[in-house]
């Protein structure tokens, strides 16, 4: 039966609307209307004044929960995982395993396909992080797992999946044919952890490339002969950049520079989230190290970034704070934005009708108040609040 969510300041398009319901059904959004034409006999959500925005999408999810998807490549590892940041408005994610061997990549695929065989709530597919990456910009991926890329890798990558996939791979250590064999494939590239020339990464945008992952971080630096990944990625205008608003990854005065120098809807906020998202324990263990977050940051013994304690909420909310973007244009870098990275922003992403019902409830400060899945409502307790 039709439900109708009323009393809710509605995120359509961009634009907070009062006055309106919006009805759902099934697994979808089947309009939205003036309240006082609704039927009288219609089931009702009083949503109390709160705002109800398009569901977050989050392309790069480490690990929440407790939980490291490299450590957990199961289904329960992805239940876990997605229960720790619904609780934070995210309705939609790529568990994402971080430079491995290729037998744990395929238990990742198997994993990720088998979750949404078996309808688990928001996961939409898997991002292959590495190992096909640059040495000389892993970061704290393990340096002994990174591998040249072969027809086997690519046979696996390009199989026929239940959801997305995502892979990020250094261009400058994959050949362009490669990456069009991918591309073709349908598998969605991004380049990361690179210390490519822009010359090369334009090469790869040519051949396929869509995407960056994590702008900024772990990839050769905009120059003033040499632009770098970072050059590239911000002077093309057909990809999309993930970048994460903590505070400590990137200098948020150099993140709004980069929103300054080109379009907005280039950009897409994500994690890069790690097991102590939704705990209270703030350490853990990746591949033989132990990592403690320490002034809201996962760092090793040396200090180097081991993802980051993050969630959507609170990245959404730093985005308003730290880099002065509007609630609404905040939010479209966690939902529309991101969709159409993914190719789903024909039913994700947005409030609208047809669409799918991934909704999620907040007050001022982004406390997430409630979320809808494909239209089932669950009611977490916020873990944290913000005044």
């Amino acid at each position: 039966m039709a439900t109708a969510l009323i009393n809710g300041r509605v995120l359509a398009d961009g634009v907070f609307v009062e006055g309106m319901a919006v009805v759902l059904d099934g697994d979808r959004i089947a309009a939205i209307v003036p309240r006082s034409d609704l039927a009288a006999a219609m089931p009702r959500r009083d949503l109390g004044g709160a705002m109800l925005l398009p569901g977050f999408i989050d392309t790069q999810v480490n690990g929440g929960g407790g939980v490291l998807f490299n450590d957990e490549t199961s289904v329960e590892g992805i239940v876990a995982i997605g229960r720790a940041h619904r609780a934070f408005g995210t309705t939609g994610f790529l568990p994402t395993l971080i430079t491995d061997g290729i037998d744990r990549i395929a238990m990742a695929m198997d994993a990720a396909d088998a979750a949404i065989e078996a309808g688990i709530p928001g996961v939409l597919g898997v991002h292959i992080e590495g190992p096909f990456i640059n040495p000389l910009r892993s970061g704290i991926h393990d340096r002994a797992k990174i591998r040249a890329v072969d027809d086997e890798a690519v046979e696996l990558l390009s199989r026929a999946a239940a959801g997305r996939t995502m892979v990020t791979l250094a261009p400058e250590k994959v050949p362009a044919a490669t990456i069009g064999r991918l591309a073709e494939a349908g598998v969605i590239i991004s380049a990361g952890h690179s210390d490519a020339t822009a010359a090369v990464v334009r090469t790869a945008l040519d051949h396929g490339l869509t995407g960056f992952t994590h702008l900024f971080n772990a990839m050769s630096p905009l120059g003033n002969r040499e632009p770098g990944v970072v050059g590239a990625a911000l002077d093309d205008d057909g990809s999309w950049c993930g970048i994460i608003v903590d505070g400590r990854h990137v200098n948020p005065v150099t993140l709004r520079i980069a929103l300054r120098s080109t379009r907005r809807a280039r950009f897409m906020l994500v994690t890069d989230a790690m097991p102590t998202v939704g705990i209270a324990d703030k350490r853990f263990q990746l591949q033989g190290r132990e990592i403690v977050v320490r002034d809201g940051v996962c760092v090793d013994a040396a200090g180097t970034l081991a993802g980051a304690d993050l969630d959507m909420a609170a990245a959404v909310r730093n985005a308003v704070d730290l880099l002065g973007l509007s609630i609404a244009d905040a939010v479209g870098l966690a939902s529309r934005n991101p969709a159409e990275f993914l190719g789903l922003g024909h039913e994700r992403g947005r409030i609208a009708p047809g669409y799918r019902a991934d909704l999620v409830l907040a007050d001022e400060r982004l406390n997430i108040l409630e979320s809808w899945i494909a239209g089932k409502p669950a009611d977490p307790e916020p873990s944290f609040a913000y005044a």
